[in-house]
């Protein structure tokens, strides 16, 4: 059985997310939460906050086999960017662009 959590419109960008959800793809449930929390990056405590949720969802169902769950798919999308104005020298302006990200984590109970 597949349980989900999602965080959509994260205020980091897709790029930096990437990296630390590629660590936990595919490990059991107790070691991708060791690994988030070992990381020392921004996007860890993300990751691990839509781990957690995805976490809480298998809990709620009464099927689901919380010892074996697993990471099956941990993919970071890109969200819209918005773009900021910076003031630069003599009246000219710079854009800022503000990434964000989708985030989705599916865990499966190995059934």
């Amino acid at each position: 059985m597949e349980f989900r959590a999602t965080h959509r419109f994260a205020d980091i960008s897709a790029f930096k997310v990437r990296d630390v959800a590629s660590l936990i793809r595919g490990k059991h449930v107790h070691d991708a939460l060791r690994i988030l929390r070992a990381i020392n990056r921004r996007a860890s405590y993300v990751v691990d906050k839509v781990l957690r949720s995805a976490i809480a969802n298998a809990d709620q169902s009464l099927e689901a086999d919380m010892e074996n769950l697993r990471v099956k798919d941990a993919r970071v999308d890109e969200g819209p960017t918005r773009q900021k104005w910076w003031p630069r020298a003599r009246g000219r302006s710079a854009a800022i662009r503000a990434r964000t990200s989708h985030i989705s984590i599916v865990l499966e109970d190995g059934r």
